[in-house]
């Protein structure tokens, strides 16, 4: 089969569209030839290097496709089915699984970082990592829903603990992560701001159901929330993007506001005045991706007719050097998607 894979850490040009076998499956697995696989900026990220990649590694977290075996221990798939992938992985065992907290279990893992991910022609899966893919819902869409659903969910619902009626932030609609924070804050009944950087994504956000949406590169973001909040702020503020939003993210948040943060794509190190922390009484949430109860119940959300997944453009794998391409430039509204020639 065919397979993206890097064998070095480095720019686009260590991607490599490589022959290997197809996995053979045990018996709590299926075979699942994959029909798409998302991008994410994780895979930016393990392309130029994190600690403990074990190389050569194949790309991809996010997948969609259909059941083509399964093990003698499956009782729950059968040929056929169209699935789409759980992006995270975990023993089941440890005392994090049993509390129903599987991001956290001291042996979790992600497709397409610590082990072999989702761009390829087949992978070899364990059932409880498989969900039918609703009604309605297409490969590519299927692809590009989990790894940001469930972590929009989950630093939404899970770590900020939103309730209706409150004012939520949200930075770069356009975004996976921010395109369904979005959606969910408007679910669960907020009022919700976002910032993108042009018109084109001013209008994709509005029809995302955002309340007000500003052109960070022509608007003053600060005034705008003073003048949406009366001067009080805004109560959570959904950030990935890191240095360069830090300072503001701090200053926009009312008296006990909350900032939750789960990536930093501008980069790692932000300042802020201590004062403005305790005098505001804020909180500052880390959040890491999601678990399977945030999986299945963004898939209801999605039932219900709440959210969606946004595609952006599909690739061929064999064109994956384009699709990095296309992703690291920060044009795309939603996600970027990769299909096996």
């Amino acid at each position: 089969m065919k397979a993206v894979r890097i064998h070095q850490h480095g720019g686009i040009d260590v991607l490599k569209y490589d022959n290997i076998p197809i996995p053979d499956i045990k018996q709590n697995q299926c075979l699942v030839k994959i029909k798409a696989a998302a991008l994410n900026h994780l895979d930016i990220w393990v392309r130029k290097g994190i600690p403990g990649v074990p190389l050569p590694m194949i790309m991809g977290s996010d997948g969609a496709g259909i059941v083509e075996q399964i093990g003698n221990k499956i009782l729950d798939f059968s040929k056929g089915d169209k699935v789409l992938i759980q992006p995270l992985t975990y023993c089941s065992k440890c005392r994090w699984c049993k509390q129903n907290k599987e991001n956290y279990c001291e042996k979790w893992g992600i497709y397409g970082e610590n082990q072999d991910g989702t761009q390829c022609e087949y992978m070899a899966i364990n059932a409880d990592h498989l969900r039918i893919i609703p009604e309605g819902m297409s490969f590519e869409e299927a692809a590009a829903f989990p790894l940001v659903a469930e972590t929009a969910y989950t630093m939404l619902i899970d770590r900020a603990n939103i309730q209706p009626g409150e004012t939520v932030f949200v930075w770069g609609a356009s975004s996976g992560v921010g395109s369904m924070a979005v959606q969910i804050a408007k679910a669960m009944r907020c009022k919700v701001m976002t910032a993108v950087g042009n018109t084109k994504k001013v209008d994709s956000a509005e029809k995302l159901g955002a309340d007000i949406v500003v052109n960070y590169k022509k608007d003053d973001i600060v005034k705008v929330v003073k003048e949406y909040t009366d001067h009080q702020g805004v109560d959570v503020v959904v950030e990935h993007v890191g240095t360069k939003t830090w300072e503001i993210s701090l200053r926009i948040l009312g008296k006990g506001g909350r900032i939750v943060t789960c990536g930093a794509t501008t980069g790692s190190e932000a300042k802020f005045d201590i004062r403005r922390l305790f005098y505001k009484q804020l909180s500052i949430l880390g959040s890491t991706m999601g678990n399977v109860e945030s999986l299945d119940r963004t898939l209801n959300m999605y039932r219900n007719g709440d959210i969606k997944p946004i595609v952006d453009k599909c690739f061929k794998m064999s064109e994956i050097h384009k699709a990095h391409e296309y992703l690291e430039n920060g044009n795309q509204i939603g996600k970027v998607i990769v299909t096996p020639n």
